[in-house]
């Protein structure tokens, strides 16, 4: 067991400032399809900053108030109707929400010749193997089922395991679609400020809500993670510079693991709690699940060893740059207390207050600590 304290914990190497916000030497023509879920809102209050024309295309779901003039477009790509992006012209898009390769492939029909650079945000699930560090150069997964192009997103929901293999479909068909104007982004676990799935927000309102913590393996397990408003605003950056390529984009600057992670997080979120480290073994006979169960964290063995360690030199070495975690650990906590009581309620992500205590009872009953 060990104690969290330390208000202003520094982390050496866990954060290289955010780049300054200015204005683009070059405005540009931006088209931004999706533009409303996780990443897409912080591009278009970033790009407009730099001083672009902002268009967005999507289905006109989720209304937003932005901070200047968005021409917005409506459109469902599920059904094929991108009429309101014809006779159109833009310097770069940006696809943030494709799976589905089919969405690549008419997005590529109707605007070919129309856009400069397309980038695409992909996924760093897109390899096929987890079980060594990588780089950008690793083999991808290979489609197992009989059409790509004629999946959906119902069975994509059926069949999650299509996830990572039909990104990969989309990045193949995005060169086929754009040549070499294309830009490729695999992200990583995205944190920050509106993330709806709790994938990292579990661990700053964990820790906030203080007491004795589950904390997954023996801390060493490695982490990478990225904020959206980073990945956000390299991606705008990315467009300005008209640079190609495929960079895997996750954090931080120097190698992370489950301990330093939660050590920063805690007096980021005032927290008074102590981590009782659980061991992977004792873990996977309770039918604790990473990633889902506890958030975040994949055991940094066997199969999944190479996770969170695929390389970022080539994203950093574009311009890649990081607000520290504790910001991003302090500003997600503050989104989700702003969020509704319903939602505070029941975290979609993370071990029930319940099950997490039965597992600390369990665990210290058969090791013999005692708490």
């Amino acid at each position: 067991m060990s104690a969290l304290a330390v208000p202003g914990l520094v982390v050496p190497g866990l954060a290289l400032a955010a780049e300054p916000t200015g204005r683009s030497e070059k405005p540009l023509r931006i088209l931004i399809m999706g533009g409303t879920g996780f990443i897409g809102p912080h591009q278009v209050r970033y790009a407009l900053a730099r001083g672009h024309q902002v268009t967005l295309f999507n289905r006109g779901r989720q209304p937003q108030d932005w901070p200047g003039q968005v021409e917005e477009l409506l459109g469902d790509r599920n059904t094929g109707d991108l009429k309101a992006l014809e006779g159109r012209e833009w310097d770069v898009c940006v696809d943030n929400p494709t799976t589905l390769p089919f969405w690549v492939r008419d997005a590529g029909r109707v605007l070919h010749g129309k856009v400069g650079h397309y980038i695409f945000i992909s996924t760093i699930s897109t390899y096929a193997a987890n079980d060594r560090a990588a780089d950008e150069a690793a083999p991808l997964a290979a489609y197992s089922g009989k059409d790509p192009m004629a999946e959906t997103a119902e069975t994509l929901r059926a069949h999650g395991e299509l996830y990572g293999q039909l990104k990969a479909v989309s990045e193949q068909e995005a060169k086929r679609q754009f040549g070499d104007a294309v830009t490729i982004i695999r992200p990583g676990l995205i944190i920050g400020p509106g993330d709806e799935t709790d994938r990292f927000t579990y661990w700053p309102v964990r820790l906030a809500r203080g007491g004795e913590v589950l904390a997954p393996g023996d801390g060493a397990d490695p982490v990478q993670v990225i904020d959206a408003r980073d990945l956000a605003e390299w991606t705008v950056r990315l467009a300005e510079r008209t640079t190609p390529g495929v960079y895997n984009a996750t954090g931080p600057l120097q190698p992370l693991t489950m301990r330093s992670m939660l050590e920063a997080i805690a007096p980021a979120v005032h927290a008074e709690a102590r981590l009782t480290w659980v061991s992977t073994a004792f873990l996977q006979a309770q039918k604790v699940s990473p990633w889902s169960d506890l958030p975040v964290w994949i055991p940094g063995q066997g199969d999944t060893a190479g996770f969170h360690r695929r390389s970022i030199a080539r994203a950093q070495a574009a311009g890649l740059t990081y607000r520290p975690l504790s910001v991003s650990a302090a500003e997600t906590l503050a989104w989700f207390r702003r969020q509704p009581a319903e939602r505070q309620a029941k975290l979609r992500a993370g071990l029930p207050p319940e099950r997490e205590a039965k597992l600390l009872e369990m665990w210290k009953a058969g090791s013999g600590v005692r708490g």
